[in-house]
């Protein structure tokens, strides 16, 4: 790449595998480093990071009550956009979803008086269980011309695989730590919801195990419904029963899992063999990169988080 053409902050970059376009992002800076030119590039939404709300309400799309994230995500975009220079060419799934956002007593409200980061917004829309998930994905059009797109998914992106897995001494060839700590474990949670005092909705969600009783406190106060509790309470009690995590792997291309066989959401199995690990459990990929050159050849390093960790809503 020559350096001016990699200008940070406008220069668009693409990563194309097989013909096929892999990743798509905004070059936000370079580096010469002797011959070689570092450049560090990021997706589709980090340029939402460098965008506020200057009028308001999203150029008054806002406010909202009780509205599906989805279309807020797609009004943030398009408020983006809307502004002189602002254009990206960047387009947004139409996917709509069961959450909601902002109460009549409580509207989501965007103010142009706080600066607003747009990227910070986006971002809290997927943060609250249930809520949709979302990438940056990118691929040729019909006319070989790169299609910028977000992907929404509800309930969630990607699905629980069973034809990909991922297992030390055959296609993991580091040896990633398992940590196990017990600060985040617990047999019994204890979700509080909306009201006060005795008028407290409370639901208490606990197994036996055999092991030395551990208690947590969910506290929700916007959950107003006892059933609606009482399912959070056992979506957290489930994942916090879980032992061991592995942050990050190193997998070569393999038939068991080949390289692109995977994409961001995907829960996948993982299985670590070594001296002091014996682990096992389901990981969800929520990013991945690949190196070409290494001495194994192609190589993926993808970043998990438990895969307990995410409280997927039903579409029914």
């Amino acid at each position: 790449m020559h350096p001016e053409l990699a200008d940070p902050g406008t220069t668009l970059i693409y990563a194309e595998r097989n013909g096929q376009l892999r990743w798509g992002g905004l070059i936000w800076q370079t580096e010469p480093e002797g011959d070689e030119l570092k450049v560090e590039a990021a997706g589709w939404t980090s340029y939402l990071q460098q965008r506020h709300d200057l009028d308001g309400e999203l150029g008054g799309r806002g406010p909202y009550v009780r509205a599906d994230p989805c279309k807020i995500a797609r009004d943030i975009v398009a408020y983006a956009q809307s502004i002189p220079d602002g254009d990206l060419g960047l387009s947004v799934d139409s996917t709509t979803s069961k959450a909601t956002v902002g109460t009549p007593s409580e509207p989501w409200h965007s103010r142009w008086w706080e600066t607003p980061v747009l990227g910070d917004q986006f971002d809290d829309l997927v943060k609250e269980p249930d809520s949709p998930d979302y990438t940056c994905t990118t691929w040729w059009d019909k006319d070989r011309r790169p299609v910028r797109r977000i992907r929404l998914g509800y309930p969630r992106l990607g699905a629980r695989r069973t034809d990909v897995a991922f297992t030390s001494g055959i296609n993991i060839i580091d040896s990633p730590p398992v940590t196990y700590g017990a600060d985040e474990y617990a047999q019994v949670v204890i979700a509080t919801g909306s009201g006060e005092g005795r008028a407290q909705q409370r639901a208490i969600e606990a197994v036996r195990n055999r092991r030395l009783r551990l208690e947590h406190v969910l506290e929700l106060p916007e959950v107003r419904g006892k059933d609606v509790l009482a399912r959070r309470a056992k979506a957290e009690r489930a994942w916090r029963q879980s032992l061991g995590h592995v942050e990050q792997i190193t997998v070569r291309d393999h038939p068991q899992a080949p390289i692109g066989s995977w994409q961001v959401g995907d829960d996948v199995r993982v299985s670590v063999r070594g001296q002091w690990t014996n682990w096992s459990g389901w990981c969800r990929i929520t990013g991945w990169t690949v190196r070409p050159d290494t001495g194994a050849g192609e190589t993926a390093t993808l970043t998990l988080a438990r895969a307990e960790a995410y409280h997927y809503g039903t579409v029914a």
